[in-house]
């Protein structure tokens, strides 16, 4: 895995999932990150290959809920991102998925109360021996990439300390949210104090934050001198902040969301939850299309509201003569 002069997808929960993955790496973005899958629950996983309809699915056996879904056409550019507070655990998890996804990438930078208080996400930033444990216990017994997503600590002396220690564990790159575990998302990314780890490290440094348009990653890129820029919120929003050719029309984009997640069986669940985001973005969901979205019970609903009832219809029919 190449990490230079990449433009990158965040992760992201419970919309980071295989549609918007290929919607992004659709419009130009070189890295996907899928969301974060808590390393209890892929443990109880296996592996099979959905032949129904071209995907590679893990599994929750008992409850048979597809917990990762993937496909081949995303193989080199898909990493997987764990949340994990056990270093064995973690490799029980990663051994499962790694063959089938270009890295594996350890969250140590999610704020939510249910991350931090099993020991997950940012609750890892003040734990640099558990890190080191994790991540060279990785390293040592993976052939796939290992990164890591971290925020900024109190001070910039900190967070260039801790992403030393980081580096010594023989990661492939370190992706860096420019904010610190308090901040809100209005508050402001601190690009200067990604600037301070780049120059303090020689692997490559993923920014994070505050990417809205396209020209911001060419901004973000210079304050910081960062390797890569990988980009959430306004991915979410518009997909194709991607293209250098300019951003498409969100209704486009929306509509080509809806055609992917037909096509690949997507969660309705996960394919409403990331429409509401879109649609909050741009307009409200009290007005007629936001109604309609939380009203919707499945992927045909979406068909028949964004017009692709004869996509789905034929979606459908080809399933239909494979089986």
């Amino acid at each position: 895995m190449d990490y230079e002069n990449k433009l990158v997808l965040a992760p992201m929960v419970r919309v980071g999932t295989l549609p918007l993955r290929l919607l992004a790496a659709q419009y130009g973005a070189d890295i996907t990150y899928g969301e974060e899958i808590i390393d209890r629950k892929f443990v109880k996983c296996e592996r099979r290959v959905n032949e129904h309809i071209g995907s590679i699915d893990f599994v929750e056996k008992g409850a048979e809920n597809v917990v990762f879904r993937t496909c081949n056409q995303e193989r080199n550019q898909v990493v997987f991102q764990l949340g994990t507070s056990d270093a064995v655990r973690a490799l029980t998890a990663a051994q499962i998925v790694c063959k089938d996804v270009a890295a594996i990438d350890i969250n140590m930078g999610c704020p939510r109360s249910f991350s931090i208080s099993g020991g997950m996400g940012a609750a890892l930033l003040t734990k640099p021996e558990l890190i080191h444990d994790i991540l060279t216990t990785l390293r040592r017994n993976l052939v796939t990439p290992v990164t890591c997503k971290i925020r900024l600590l109190k001070s910039s002396q900190d967070t260039v300390e801790l992403a030393r220690q980081i580096e010594k564990t023989g990661v492939s790159a370190l992706a860096v949210h420019g904010r610190r575990v308090a901040d809100r998302p209005r508050d402001p990314a601190k690009w200067s104090e990604i600037a301070d780890i780049v120059a303090a490290l020689s692997i490559p440094v993923i920014a994070n934050g505050d990417v809205f348009e396209y020209d911001d990653f060419r901004h973000i890129k210079d304050a910081t001198g960062a390797s890569s820029v990988m980009v959430a919120r306004g991915a979410l929003w518009n997909a194709s902040i991607f293209s250098p050719e300019g951003k498409v029309p969100w209704d486009d984009v929306k509509r080509e969301y809806i055609r992917k997640s037909i096509l690949w069986d997507n969660d309705i669940k996960s394919t409403k939850h990331t429409l509401k985001e879109m649609i909050m973005h741009y307009s409200s969901l009290e007005l007629p299309e936001g109604k309609a979205v939380i009203k919707s019970e499945c992927l045909a609903d979406l068909a028949q509201l964004y017009g692709e009832d004869k996509y789905y219809q034929i979606v459908n029919a080809k399933r239909f003569l494979v089986n």
